[in-house]
């Protein structure tokens, strides 16, 4: 790999391409090191371009070039150019033709995991955003659309299963019985990102399903043999979101087939290639004894994710990948709305937070910072981010608020009238709004091409009759942005009774479309008490003095879930801040009112254990950091142990009553009431254990018949010092199970104590199934490693060392992992001067490594500044 300067591809370049291609016939002969690759591809000059006659350019990587043909006639040498990256014909026909190229892959070797790979012995495909030229050679954009036919032939013994996109239109087998084939054609035009094929010795779970308009779809979900029994709820999962779609959305399945199959390496999470879904299998494995709760809840929500991609990304997908929070931003609102209408909203709304303040305000208020439609990009796959995906569906949201049900319906409905079978553009997106409802969107379309967090300040007065809300806007400077519009800021609120907590004004959406605008409210009876971004209405930050006094009433009375949770969430917050900065102890306010939460049986059991987790150490490092103060990771640590020991003293009557009270007896369910009652019993558990060693913890450990609380109990035992018997018993029992075994490198090092995190993670790098080289697993143990606050800031700065160290090692293998996890040192400009000079000396001793990648490169130049 050679060393690579990051060269800026921009969205204000964009120019359609000069060829498009009608049809794609792909003749695949699968094997381990040498698979023989025929394209057939049907093309003719764009009339948009106009360039017919110019030369041709294909996108290609780590391919061995066999035969080129251009009509029927096979090309010479000197008739085209081969290019480290593209294949280059000089002269074209200017109409219409036909080009045929054989090329040699070594799926084998393909540890980078994108193009043809192979995994424990399974062919298999990720070809988003750029991974189909390592398949051939071809124009690799998403704006080229092509119905595709593909043939796979392999050795019978090996690649029993051959699986594409579409629908199977012939098997049987070839080469006196020896090797097997499969056709598959799908006649729906997709961009090459989409494609997928699978090959191997799999088991299927089948079923069925009937859609509304009466047609039988078979479903299959393909895992390695002996595993078809954690495959149950991945398929439920995939029925319930095919007639949610419907139900919601009038949308219907389009094949007559849909297929998923998981695989042990993969770099995403999932992958929604039309026809036949490729899972990283950490998210379709499941059962009561090797999965939490928590995996439950993200196979229903990933497989609903990747089914919704086929209306939107697939039949209409993104322009270019500038879009691609077009595709991704809606999907991941749609599934989030899958989520909350099978569960809790509530709960799903707070934890729906939780992970974008966590992971995109992060990267908003940091030198990652990049508008949901970023201007420019060096290497795509470093976009994949929270911002493209999370704030890009907190965008949606608030489109749909802003125009309503019925108009959000109606904008949707245009939508894929409208642009079914293209390849659409923000621009398009927002002008289906503007047409379906009326409404002025030029203002909204800043909220795409604007980077960070807006913070709301707040203004109020009263004058014994009226009630006066001023609000204003401002959004700090980005890189790149150092100057910023104010935008539209739906702000839904309420007002309560002083007195009573009655709601004096219900649910009310203000729309601050300036720099600050004063809203007022008459004929009320005393001077009320504001409930302000309920549902978390826009992705800004409310700053607003509160006194605990005030927090606590909210905690007890406000009517809107987010903002109940909200008001204790601040309550910690600002205890824990004081006890950082000013050595306070906890005051009776915060302490008072979560135990009154705690013992209140008419809540949500999910709801309550939400409010007993008190804010991350790295939250309040952003907030200290906010409010001009540098973080101490060790005082800030310190400060959350000491609450967390106060709040369990405090709450030491209810504590053991909920641990017996929250039990849930007879067979492990994964329904939501159930799970919400486990969640409250291990917090419980988990303060319970500051009180008496741990020695409840070890008991749940040693009886739980399910993963949630055996894994749950493990944590509360390894954060209170304890659990290194139960630790080795845990290896000794699930050493043979791999995603169990990435529960267990993840949990000792997040739960280290923060001077042994380094070590603790270096001992385990040690260990003979640590494979470095499988995502899961590295992202386990060095994403548990970064997640340790103090651990990872640690003031010797080994944690800095060995993630670098580790990082290094993986990036010629697999740039794209290590790429994204490189962003543990994205904070690092907050933290003392000492910290800053050791994190920017490992940035440095990354960027100068000869043959960093692309990806590695444009992350740590960006982050080093």
């Amino acid at each position: 790999m050679k060393t690579e300067t990051p060269r800026p591809v921009r969205l204000q370049d964009y120019r359609p391409p000069d060829y498009l291609i009608e049809t794609v016939a792909l003749d695949i002969a699968l094997d381990p090191v040498r698979t023989r690759v025929r394209s057939r591809l049907a093309m003719r000059p764009n009339p948009d371009a106009g360039k017919a006659g110019a030369p041709l350019s294909l996108d290609g990587e780590s391919l061995e070039l066999g035969e080129v043909r251009l009509d029927g006639k096979a090309l010479a040498a000197g008739d085209y150019e081969v290019g480290e990256t593209c294949l280059v014909l000089p002269r074209v026909p200017r109409k219409p033709f036909a080009l045929e190229i054989e090329t040699w892959v070594d799926p084998e070797a393909n540890k980078a995991l994108q193009g043809l790979y192979r995994s424990r012995g399974i062919y298999c495909t990720q070809c988003e955003a750029q991974g189909f030229r390592r398949v051939t050679y071809f124009l690799d954009r998403p704006d080229v659309l092509a119905a595709y036919t593909t043939r796979l032939e392999a050795d019978a013994g090996e690649a029993p299963v051959l699986l594409s996109n579409g629908n199977p239109v012939e098997r049987g087998m070839t080469g006196a019985g020896k090797r097997r084939y499969a056709v598959w054609k799908d006649p729906h035009p997709k961009p090459c990102y989409l494609f997928a094929l699978v090959g191997g010795n799999l088991s299927a779970v089948t079923s069925t399903y009937r859609t509304r308009s009466g047609r039988k779809i078979d479903l299959a979900v393909y895992v390695e043999p002996g595993k078809e029994g954690r495959c149950g709820w991945a398929m439920d999962s995939l029925k319930r979101s095919m007639r949610w779609d419907e139900e919601r959305f009038g949308l219907e399945y389009d094949l007559d087939v849909f297929n998923i199959v998981a695989v042990s390496d993969f770099n995403m999470g999932a992958m929604e290639n039309k026809g036949l879904n490729i899972f990283n299998d950490r998210l379709i494995l499941v059962s009561p004894e090797t999965a939490t709760d928590a995996v439950y809840e993200a196979v229903e929500s990933v497989v609903a994710h990747e089914y919704f991609h086929n209306w939107t990304g697939n039949r209409i997908t993104c322009r270019d990948w500038f879009q691609l929070s077009l595709k991704e931003g809606l999907t991941v609102y749609r599934d989030q709305q899958f989520t909350a209408d099978m569960r809790s909203a509530a709960v799903k709304r707070i934890e729906d937070v939780l992970t974008l303040r966590a992971r995109q305000f992060r990267e908003d208020g940091g030198p990652l910072a990049h508008p949901v439609r970023p201007d420019s990009y060096a290497e795509i796959n470093n976009f994949y981010t929270a911002t493209v995906y999370e704030k890009g569906a907190e965008l949606i949201r608030m489109l749909h608020r802003l125009v309503g049900d019925a108009g959000y319906r109606a904008a949707l409905d245009l939508y894929f009238a409208r642009h079914d079978g293209q390849a659409a553009t923000i621009e398009d997106w927002l002008a289906c709004f503007a047409d379906a409802t009326g409404r002025d969107l030029a203002s909204f379309a800043r909220w795409y091409a604007q980077a960070g967090t807006p913070r709301l300040t707040v203004g109020e007065a009263w004058d014994g009759q009226t009630y006066a809300l001023t609000l204003a806007q401002r959004t700090p400077p980005t890189p790149g942005q150092p100057d910023k519009l104010p935008l539209p800021v739906p702000v839904a609120m309420g007002l309560l009774d002083a007195a009573t907590g009655a709601e004096l004004v219900p649910t009310h959406v203000l729309e601050l479309t300036g720099p600050a605008q004063t809203f007022r409210f008459a004929g009320l009876p005393g001077r009320p008490v504001p409930s302000l971004l309920r549902g978390f209405s826009a992705p800004v930050i409310l700053e607003r003095a509160a006194s605990p006094e005030e927090r606590a009433f909210l905690l007890a009375h406000d009517t809107d879930p987010f903002t109940r949770w909200e008001a204790g969430r601040a309550l910690a917050r600002d205890v824990l801040i004081a006890m950082v900065r000013d050595g306070a102890a906890p005051g009776p306010a915060y302490l008072d009112a979560l135990a009154r939460m705690a013992r209140d049986d008419a809540l949500d059991p999910a709801f309550r254990a939400l409010a007993l987790r008190l804010p991350s150490e790295d939250d309040i490092a952003q907030a200290l950091a906010e409010a001009g103060t540098t973080p101490d990771p060790d005082a800030i640590h310190g400060a959350r142990e000491a609450l967390t020991r106060a709040v369990a003293r405090h709450l030491a009557p209810a504590l053991a009553e909920l641990c017996e009270a929250m039990a849930v007896a007879g067979p492990y369910t994964p329904e939501p009431r159930a799970a919400g009652r486990r969640a409250l019993r291990l917090a419980a558990l988990g303060l319970h254990a500051r009180l008496d060693d741990g020695r409840r913890a070890a008991r749940l450990y040693a009886q739980a018949d399910n993963m949630t609380e055996q894994a749950g109990a493990l944590a509360v035992l390894l954060a209170v010092g304890r659990g290194q018997e139960e630790a080795a018993g845990f290896a000794r029992q699930w050493g043979h199970d791999r995603l169990v075994m990435d529960k267990w490198f993840a949990l000792q090092v997040a739960h280290a104590a923060p001077a042994a995190a380094a070590a603790t993670a270096a001992r385990l790098t040690g260990h003979p199934a640590f494979d470095w080289k499988n995502p899961n697993r590295f992202r386990a143990l060095f994403g548990a490693l970064s997640a340790n606050a103090a651990g990872f800031h640690d003031a010797s700065g080994a944690s800095y060392r060995l993630l670098a160290d580790w990082l290094l090692r993986l990036d010629p293998v697999n740039p794209q992992t290590a790429a994204r996890m490189s962003t543990a040192f994205e904070t690092w400009g907050r933290y003392d001067a000492g910290r800053q000079t050791q994190v920017r000396a490992e940035l440095s001793r990354i960027v100068a490594t000869p043959g960093l990648s692309r990806d590695m490169a444009e992350m740590v130049g960006r982050m080093l500044g």
